[in-house]
């Protein structure tokens, strides 16, 4: 594996990543999103703090960067190394979006990047995946428990479909970062304070 193709692939996965869409958008209606509702700048809160139509188009700008840095190694790279360097692509988008050095790496949870990043690697993991959000989600109503379970039932999934290894232990590590990232909401749901979608409103 070439270093300097692998530094060259992370850092634009990064820099894709850390584009804050989040913020972007919420500043163009005159919000500071690091300041409102939970200060998380992510597609959940701007949906919240924000309404419907700017929290999807953040969720969907976010599902795209993970797609984008995800599917170009794969684009480029036409040896069997290509499956390796899309899973750096996307580690990169992830580690941009959750810490970004345009917003004081600060980020949001890395979900919808995720997704973006699946859907170049390996749609049916993404599809049964998200069955298993959206499942959860209208059975609880809270989107962090259904992220969560979303982000650990996807190794099981690439593990029952046959993927590579070298997926799945992806998949692994991603799973532990997906809880790591949710921790505070993990206290909340523990303690019954988290912030609950109600039955009027559709996730984004």
């Amino acid at each position: 594996m070439n270093l300097f193709t692998l530094i060259g692939v992370m850092l634009v996965g990064y820099l894709l990543g850390a584009i804050p869409f989040a913020v972007i958008i919420a500043r163009r209606h005159g919000v500071d999103i690091l300041k409102a509702g939970s200060g998380n700048p992510g597609a959940t809160n701007v949906k919240r703090v924000l309404g419907k139509t700017a929290g999807n188009a953040c969720f969907a700008l976010d599902v795209l960067k993970g797609f984008i840095a995800t599917i170009l190694p794969r684009l480029l790279i036409a040896d069997e190394s290509a499956l390796a360097f899309a899973i750096l692509g996307l580690v990169g988008a992830i580690l941009g979006h959750s810490f970004s050095v345009f917003i004081g790496f600060k980020g949001g949870k890395g979900v919808a990047v995720t997704m973006g990043g699946l859907l170049a690697l390996a749609p049916l993991v993404l599809l049964c995946g998200l069955l298993i959000w959206v499942a959860t989600f209208y059975t609880s109503r809270y989107v962090s428990l259904a992220s969560i379970v979303f982000g650990v039932s996807l190794p099981l999934i690439a593990l029952m479909t046959g993927s590579p290894g070298l997926l799945i232990g992806f998949l692994v590590l991603l799973a532990a970062l997906i809880v790591l990232r949710h921790r505070s909401n993990i206290q909340r749901l523990i303690a019954g304070t988290e912030n609950r979608f109600s039955k009027k409103d559709k996730p984004e």
